[in-house]
């Protein structure tokens, strides 16, 4: 085991979309906003983690974008309230509705971030994969070592 490991803090990592395992290889393809669309690689180009833990496993992350959504909503409410004093329901419509949409590309992004860093038992930071680079043999063979 090296001694002097680079070990990466988890902040930036994580408001970066840097892997859990490695924080060095991105889990999204592209920027989050853009015209091509959220698309978040299979695995890790860093240390081949593979994102997906099961068919299936970001169905949850659903549930999280939906808590960030409501959260956003209501402190979206409240703040209309306190700043206008309006009882306008068009205004909170249309205020509210615009967030949403403009906020739909980071809740998708960061549902999964959270889920994968801070929800997922099996993935936690490895600082010997945080090296200048890793091939798939490396990590094959200290996953066996």
């Amino acid at each position: 085991m090296n001694e002097k490991l680079l070990k990466l803090p988890v902040w930036p990592a994580f408001i970066q979309a840097r892997c859990p395992r490695c924080r060095r290889g991105s889990m999204f393809a592209n920027e989050m906003y853009g015209f091509h669309g959220q698309h978040m690689n299979k695995t890790c180009p860093h240390c081949d983690l593979t994102f997906e833990v099961e068919p299936g496993y970001f169905y949850v992350s659903m549930l999280l974008s939906y808590a960030f959504n409501v959260a956003e909503m209501v402190t979206l409410a409240v703040a209309i309230s306190v700043l206008t004093g309006s009882e306008n329901p068009w205004l909170y419509t249309a205020v509210i509705l615009t967030a949403a949409i403009l906020l739909s590309p980071f809740n998708f992004r960061y549902s999964r971030v959270v889920l994968l860093y801070w929800m997922t038992p099996g993935i936690r930071y490895n600082p010997d994969l945080s090296g200048p680079e890793q091939t798939s043999e490396n990590t094959d063979e200290k996953a066996a070592g």
